[in-house]
């Protein structure tokens, strides 16, 4: 049984639907599933997981949030093991959901393996849901 980590950090809520309909599909699918807020979690225990999903809604110029998950991520770099498997989540207002590309590109280069993401503008639609829970059953295969 894989054991799983999603991490995020949500301002209006979306993404935390978002983590939780991951987290949902990656139990169904067997998994063992942690579900924090970044703010709860320590970079350390990255190193407790098979595989993470991270969450961040776009931010400061099309950027993931910086106060919490931005220092996160420059920690769990160092730490977790190389080709970690990944998913990557959040919601955008305004950007065109650039910040994901951007924010895929730096965990391949970061040397994650970067699974599957998913960028929802504002509120996640019936079908965006069903994505995320296929994201998170992708983790825990």
């Amino acid at each position: 049984m894989k054991k799983i980590a999603v991490i995020y950090w949500s301002n209006m809520g979306n993404v935390e639907v978002l983590a939780n309909h991951i987290a949902e599909g990656a139990k169904k699918a067997g998994a063992e599933v942690d579900l924090k807020l970044v703010g709860d979690v320590k970079p350390t225990e990255i190193t407790n997981y098979d595989a993470v999903a991270l969450g961040s809604p776009s931010m400061d110029n099309n950027r993931i949030e910086q106060e919490e998950m931005e220092p996160f991520i420059k920690e769990i770099r160092i730490l977790a093991p190389n080709n970690m498997p990944v998913v990557l989540f959040g919601s955008y207002g305004w950007d065109n959901g650039k910040f994901m590309e951007d924010w895929i590109t730096r965990m391949v280069d970061e040397k994650f393996d970067v699974k599957g993401s998913l960028a929802v503008k504002e509120a996640p639609t019936a079908e965006e849901i069903t994505k995320a829970e296929e994201l998170g059953k992708l983790l825990a295969l």
